[in-house]
């Protein structure tokens, strides 16, 4: 072993194979930690810009919500395929989906024409337009009007079924959750769950 190592590590091309393996790990290892601490910062703004601090783990715990909903029906609709057996499914979502608010997009015009003294016509045309955020208020509180709630978007399913073993019953199953959640069959696995039974 040592010694098809040094072979290796001999050859000038796979050294410098291996050293720029090695600096391509660290600047992508680099970003990472940054990046967390700037999701850090960013919290930390929020809460003393008087930002829900909450916000976030109630999102997260919709997302999760979510998630057990789906992989409940999930396992339901798969355990009545025929041969698939007992079924656990898991699924893995990207996100934590999204809320479009109401928006309010005023718009004022106004315009003038003058003639001066020598003939000549101006005209003068003024266009304002903004946006702004529709509130409600509900129980003494101001929220904004939710248009519409986008569910996280379903990234991956593992799905555990006793059945799993013939090419038949791992084919239906993927084709079900690629039709049911609009993912490719790479972001599909079914394993055959473990017998207990022996």
């Amino acid at each position: 072993m040592t010694e098809k190592l040094k072979g290796v590590l001999k050859n000038k091309n796979n050294l410098i194979v291996i050293v720029l393996l090695g600096v391509l790990l660290l600047v992508i290892a680099i970003p990472v930690d940054k990046k967390e601490k700037v999701k850090e910062n960013d919290q930390t703004s929020q809460n003393s810009a008087g930002g829900n601090p909450a916000g976030g783990e109630a999102e997260q715990s919709e997302a999760e919500a979510y998630c057990a909903y789906m992989e409940e029906k999930l396992e339901k609709i798969l355990s009545q395929v025929d041969g698939a057996g007992k079924v656990q499914v898991i699924i893995s979502v990207k996100g934590t989906g999204e809320r479009v608010v109401e928006k309010d997009h005023p718009v004022s015009r106004s315009g003038t024409q003058e003639k001066d003294s020598q003939g000549g016509n101006r005209e003068v045309s003024t266009v304002d337009s903004g946006e702004s955020t529709v509130f409600v208020t509900a129980s003494g509180k101001s929220e904004p009007y939710l248009v519409q709630v986008l569910q996280p978007e379903v990234e991956g399913v593992v799905v555990l079924a006793q059945g799993a073993g013939t090419g038949s019953v791992s084919k239906d199953i993927a084709e079900m959750i690629q039709v049911l959640f609009g993912i490719e069959a790479h972001k599909v696995a079914i394993v055959k769950m473990e017998d207990k039974s022996v």
